[in-house]
């Protein structure tokens, strides 16, 4: 972890707009997982079932997925300065309006506003820190990648912290940091250079053509559900406090952080990228079904130790789709991400229906099978992908690219 270090290229030595930036990002992270911890008292305080308000993730991550068709539509026509504070702005006004909400109707429908300007926050922010960053790609994507573990760390503990006086009060504390973050950015990032070519609409779908970029795609969209299932399922079976539950997550996202930026890269270097991603997944495959199966403690246990396997995933996951084909890594990368979101937003909805037709244990059966199928792709399909998973470079090589949450 060279970038670390205090020479020229050091992670800690940035310009102001990519620590305004990354800032940002830190708090646009921290928004998925802040409703973690208070999903029982949202259910409590609205008289809802836990499948009404695991919606909250279907609706933000539903159109975030359809998001990802415009957000290179519109970086490329109004540029990237914009795009974050446009996405900022919705963010800042969803989030506060969620706090005001009477019905779990209001607050499903204001967070999906809220993922649609999380979607041209997060797509936009990579480029822009990577483009505006000193000592290279390099060490630009490993903040990001910090700020997305610190973010997904430190979402459930605010959560909790401010969940404990009121469910209310974590949708108004992201609106207020956001609009921090907006102000920041404002002040501190000049507007960069649009791509020479505008990009279309369809051109993430075009990108999908690519038989190795759309196999990531299939085998993220697998490995998507099995992590969502534990983010939006799991904190009812755990049924903790709001301190408690954060707690539980926040070391969740500590592993998550830890093993996305320090470990995988290592692994990938000894190992290859295929065979770590294909073992990384059958070991999450075995852990959400001890989870499923264990007492309370095995359960908590279980939830923490899933994180170390996210974010390994969620490494290699990134470099594929960012190098598997040609086309320009921001399309690439919607392209992807158009694919896996979906699985995202279908988890939150399916978990709690699963347990209603059948029992609590059965959707983390669920939840192991698709990572397992997430695997059987890569080896299938390792053709496909080896090529290019053999060329990237584990320090995340990219330049020009746009990953959103893909870590």
């Amino acid at each position: 972890m060279d970038s670390f270090d205090a020479g020229a290229g050091s992670i800690l030595r940035q310009p102001k707009a990519v620590w305004a930036t990354a800032g940002a990002s830190v708090v646009a992270f921290m928004g998925i997982g802040l409703v973690d911890p208070i999903l029982p008292s949202i259910a409590k305080g609205l008289n809802a079932t836990p499948g009404q308000v695991s919606l909250l993730f279907t609706s933000y991550f539903l159109i975030t997925a359809v998001a990802m068709l415009l957000t290179g539509f519109v970086s490329s026509r109004i540029g990237g300065r914009r795009t974050l504070l446009v996405g900022l702005a919705f963010v800042v006004a969803f989030a506060a309006l969620a706090g005001t909400s009477d019905t779990v109707g209001q607050l499903v429908g204001f967070r999906a506003g809220w993922g649609l300007g999380n979607a041209l926050f997060v797509s936009t922010a990579l480029a822009v820190i990577v483009g505006a960053a000193a000592g290279g790609s390099a060490a630009a994507i490993l903040l990001y990648e910090s700020a997305l573990g610190l973010g997904m760390a430190c979402g459930p503990l605010l959560g909790a912290v401010l969940g404990n006086i009121s469910w209310r009060y974590p949708f108004f504390g992201t609106a207020t940091l956001m609009a921090v973050g907006f102000l920041c950015i404002t002040a501190f990032l000049k507007e960069q250079p649009k791509p020479a070519r505008k990009t279309s609409i369809l051109d993430p779908l075009k990108a999908l053509g690519h038989g190795g970029l759309a196999s990531a795609a299939v085998s993220a969209f697998f490995y998507n559900y099995t992590f969502f299932t534990v983010l939006a399922f799991t904190p009812f079976v755990l049924n903790m406090t709001p301190y408690r539950s954060g707690a539980v997550f926040f070391a969740w996202g500590v592993l998550l952080a830890v093993f996305s930026v320090i470990v995988a890269p290592r692994l990938q270097a000894r190992f290859g990228s295929l065979k770590v991603l294909g073992g990384s997944l059958v070991l999450l495959a075995a852990d959400v079904l001890v989870l499923g199966y264990g007492d309370h403690t095995t359960a908590v246990v279980c939830t923490i130790l899933s994180g170390a396997f996210i974010g390994v995933n969620n490494t290699v996951y990134t470099e594929l789709a960012l190098g598997v084909s040609d086309a320009p890594r921001p399309v690439a990368s919607a392209g992807y991400n158009f694919v896996r979101w979906f699985a995202a937003a279908a988890a939150p909805y399916f978990a709690p229906k699963i347990e209603e037709w059948t029992d609590i244990h059965v959707p983390f059966v669920v939840a192991a099978v698709t990572a397992v199928l997430g695997a059987l792709v890569v080896v299938v399909r390792r053709r496909a992908l080896t090529h290019e998973a053999e060329r990237l470079e584990p320090a995340h090589a990219t330049e020009d690219g746009v990953t959103v949450f893909a870590n």
